[in-house]
């Protein structure tokens, strides 16, 4: 799929969701992606919007940049859906998938969870398996964020 109609496609539904929103959120991040026995240091940035449905569920979209720390590696870009339970005030479980682009394109799939450590400040761990044009990829991450 052309990165530009994925841009585009994550657009309308962020903007065609009702105006029930509860957060906008940005994260640093950083863990490990791995692959056929070789592992190496990730980084990255994401911003995203939940939509609490009501006081046990949500939904949300996510905009994402992650760097491989290898000589030569490129950024991936993706965007993700994530829908989840809010098992306590502060805790957030989530499944999420998406698609990931570069100079390959692939889908992932995976899960989380957030904490709020307060009314700003949110801990994030979130695994993602790669398929497609990374088949076979893993990651790992762990981030620290801010929820307006």
């Amino acid at each position: 799929m052309n990165k530009f109609a994925m841009a585009a496609v994550t657009t309308v539904a962020f903007l065609a969701v009702p105006a029930k929103a509860d957060e906008t959120r940005v994260e640093a991040r950083g863990g490990v992606v791995w692959a056929d026995g070789q592992e190496e240091a990730i980084i990255g940035i994401a911003a995203g919007h939940d939509f609490h449905l009501d006081e046990s569920f949500f939904v949300g979209i996510e905009g994402s940049a992650d760097k491989v720390l290898a000589d030569g590696a490129d950024v991936v870009f993706g965007a993700t859906a994530r829908a989840g339970f809010i098992v306590a005030e502060d805790l957030k479980l989530f499944v999420a998938a998406g698609y990931s682009f570069n100079d390959s394109d692939a889908v992932h799939a995976g899960g989380g969870l957030q904490y709020n450590v307060s009314e700003q400040v949110y801990l994030k761990t979130e695994y993602r398996r790669y398929f497609d044009g990374f088949a076979g990829i893993n990651s790992a991450v762990a981030g620290v964020g801010i929820r307006f």
